[in-house]
C-alpha cells in the first residue's frame, strides 16, 4: 500500500500534462512523447523529464513548454513542488538552472532572450485558436449548416447543438481556445476572428480558406516532429540524461532563436 499513492499521484501529474501542448502544433505533449519521466517523491514533489525532437529545438519555446508543465502540475493541491527538466538540448544546462531557481526566460537568458514568453503564449494560443476553428467551422459547413446560421450562433447554442461524435470533440476543442479572443458567456457570439471581431456570413468561406494554412502548417510540422523524435529516440526505452555539456561547449555567445 505504500507505493499505491504516489502511483496513483503520478497518474494525476500524468492526466494534468496530457492537457500541455506543443506551442506551435497544438498538440499534448504527452501524446507527442515529450514526456520521458515522471515520479513522485514521499515528500509529494514531482520530478518531469522531458526531451525535444532536435537538439537545436528554440529555447523559447522549450522554456515555454517547461513553464507550462510546472503551472498545471502545481495545481493539485497536494503539490508541494515541481521540478522540470529537459534533456539533450544545447540549452539544457541554462534552461534547466532557470527553472531550478524559479527565473523568468527573460531573466534566465539576459540578453539573449527574444522577446517575452507571455507574448509568445498568447501568439500560439491564437494559432490554436484558429487551427480549431478553422476545423469546426468546416465540419459544420459539411454538416449542412448555412454560414448565416453558424455567424449567428452563441456559446450557449453552439454548446447545445446536435453533433455526433466527431462534432462534439470539435465543440469541446474549440471552446478550450475560446476565450483568447473574448469573454465566454452563454449570450455572446461563437465565432469571431483573432481581432474579436464577428465573422461575416458572405466572407466566410474566404476567411476559412486563408486560415486552412495554419493548419497544413501544423499538420506538416507534427509528423516531422514525430518523425525525427522517434528517430532521434528509442521510445520504448526510459530516458536517461547525459552528463552536462562540458563547459567549453557552453562558452561563448549563444543566440537565442
Amino acid at each position: 500500500m505504500a507505493g499505491a499513492r504516489p502511483r496513483g499521484r503520478a497518474a494525476e501529474v500524468w492526466h494534468c500534462l496530457q492537457g500541455v501542448t506543443d506551442p506551435e502544433l497544438d498538440e499534448s505533449v504527452v501524446e507527442l512523447n515529450f514526456i520521458s519521466r515522471v515520479e513522485v517523491d514521499s515528500e509529494n514533489r514531482v520530478h518531469i523529464e522531458f526531451r525535444l525532437p532536435t537538439y537545436w529545438c528554440a529555447a523559447n519555446f522549450s522554456f515555454l513548454m517547461a513553464d507550462d508543465m510546472r503551472r498545471a502540475v502545481i495545481e493539485l493541491d497536494w503539490v508541494v513542488g515541481v521540478s522540470v527538466v529537459l534533456g539533450e538540448h544545447m540549452y539544457a544546462d541554462k534552461i534547466n538552472e532557470g527553472l531550478a531557481k524559479g527565473l523568468s526566460f527573460r531573466d534566465t537568458f539576459g540578453v539573449e532572450a527574444d522577446g517575452d514568453l507571455d507574448d509568445l503564449r498568447r501568439t500560439f494560443l491564437i494559432k490554436a485558436f484558429q487551427r480549431r476553428q478553422v476545423a469546426l467551422l468546416n465540419h459544420l459547413a459539411g454538416a449542412g449548416h448555412a454560414a448565416t446560421t453558424v455567424v449567428s450562433l452563441t456559446l450557449g447554442e453552439l454548446g447545445d447543438l446536435p453533433v455526433e461524435d466527431e462534432g462534439a470533440k470539435l465543440v469541446r476543442r474549440y471552446l478550450e481556445r475560446r476565450d483568447v479572443v473574448g469573454p465566454v458567456r452563454a449570450d455572446a457570439l461563437a465565432f469571431l476572428d483573432a481581432e474579436g471581431a464577428r465573422l461575416k456570413a458572405d466572407g466566410l468561406s474566404s476567411y476559412v480558406s486563408g486560415l486552412r494554412r495554419v493548419g497544413i502548417n501544423a499538420e506538416f510540422n507534427s509528423a516531422l516532429c514525430r518523425g525525427l523524435l522517434s528517430v532521434r529516440f528509442d521510445l520504448e526505452t526510459p530516458f536517461v540524461a547525459k552528463s552536462k555539456m562540458s563547459s567549453s561547449t557552453n562558452s561563448g555567445s549563444q543566440h537565442v532563436p
